[in-house]
């Protein structure tokens, strides 16, 4: 079975098509500035890779664009449409409609639409992905895998925020938390690492990228997760400043004359790491800014460390104990620092971390990063939150 898999941005829309019959990613790519007269495909298979610039206006004419590469007769993957059996969907929200991903039809797509201000800068973007598909490929099936649904298994107590009850009652207001599909894969993964079934396990799996969120899975399931309302609370993070005093926004209302609106851009795109070294989000610049002396890009690092530490407790905390943690994300990866640093002083919750392994291995793989005698499992495990979206569109299709 092929499956297409699409993440659908605001201007953006990456692809990756697999073949299901040993789980290989066959070509990818991402079609980027959509909307833009400079707007342009590239496509990766068969150890090629091809840019091509092409006027796209809408998410439409992207899809078009995909689906073109894929069958082109010259550096084509596809001999025709009719291979592609599904087409899976990431889409940020669901709400509390969907603990699970699901077969899109009219009513899906109804609930979609009224889920938006829940999710207004993605939501839009996720639905047009969904639509274009199935303009272009009418009466196949599409699949919506959501961000929020292995969250939905949060107990009430650790959802809910301590507002009137009426404000979730009638607003919905509550932690649905994100990277629910990365957590949903790494806790899967470490699970089989350690070599037990996960229905006996306490987990805490830590995905650090320009977003950034810690998930407690008890027994296989989500029971808390660092995420809220909004991708917006939780650890520091890229461009978002991370958990905050409410009062705060009034205060720099009152400073600034700015409205709402500004400052939760300020919040959510000009704070984190961007808003502490002054120069970037990105956590490879900070490097570089640590190494030019920023002494504020060091703080950044530090901050990181200490919430990801604190979280960590408080989750075992939770959930009575752990057995394992994962690093995950581009970050949770790939930076040796945070990972050291994140764990360092836990031994006192039977974590040995092993420091020289952390600074001495390949990039892209499976690795244990705890010591033999650690009570904790500890382990660096890439993400793929593609996979799980092919995955569920084979279970959703059969």
């Amino acid at each position: 079975m092929k499956v297409l898999v699409i993440n659908a941005g605001s201007s953006s829309l990456k692809y990756q098509l697999f073949d299901m019959n040993g789980e290989k990613v066959i070509a990818k790519g991402n079609c980027e500035k959509i909307g833009s007269e400079d707007s342009f495909v590239v496509y990766k298979a068969n150890g090629m890779e091809k840019v091509i610039e092409t006027y796209m206006p809408t998410h439409s004419e992207a899809m078009e664009q995909v689906l073109g590469v894929l069958t082109n007769p010259e550096y084509g993957v596809l001999k025709s449409l009719d291979e592609v059996e599904a087409f899976g969907h990431r889409v940020l929200h669901g709400g509390e409609v969907y603990p699970d991903s699901v077969l899109v039809d009219d009513e899906v797509l109804k609930n979609l639409e009224e889920l938006k201000p829940l999710g207004p800068l993605h939501m839009p973007a996720n639905i047009a992905g969904i639509r274009s598909c199935m303009k272009v490929c009418p009466g196949k099936p599409n699949v919506a895998v959501f961000d929020t649904a292995f969250h939905q298994t949060m107990p009430d107590y650790a959802f809910l925020y301590g507002l009137p009850y009426n404000a979730y009652k009638d607003w919905k207001v509550r932690k649905y938390g994100f990277h629910g599909t990365s957590h949903k894969y790494v806790s899967g993964e470490l699970a089989k690492q350690i070599g037990r079934p996960i229905e006996e396990l306490k987990l805490i799996t830590i995905h650090v990228g320009n977003g950034s969120s810690v998930c407690a899975v008890k027994y296989g399931k989500s029971v808390d997760t660092s995420m809220g309302f909004t991708p917006l609370e939780g650890l520091v993070m890229g461009t978002r400043s991370g958990d905050l005093d409410a009062s705060v926004v009034e205060y720099i209302a009152k400073k600034t004359g700015w409205g709402i609106s500004e400052i939760i851009t300020y919040l959510n795109k000009k704070s984190g790491v961007l808003g502490l070294n002054g120069v970037s989000g990105d956590m490879r610049d900070n490097e570089q800014q640590i190494k030019n002396g920023n002494k504020n890009a060091k703080l950044a690092v530090e901050m990181i460390a200490y919430r990801i530490k604190k979280y960590i407790g408080s989750y075992a905390a939770a959930m009575g104990g752990v057995d394992g943690i994962a690093f995950t994300g581009g970050v949770g990866e790939n930076q040796e620092d945070i990972r050291q640093m994140a764990t360092e002083g836990l031994e006192f919750m039977g974590i040995e971390f092993d420091k020289d392994k952390n600074w001495n291995m390949p990039r892209g793989t499976v690795e244990e990063l705890s010591l033999p005698t650690s009570k904790v499992k500890i382990y660096r495990i890439p993400t793929n939150e593609e996979l799980v979206i092919a995955r569920d569109c084979v279970r959703l299709c059969k």
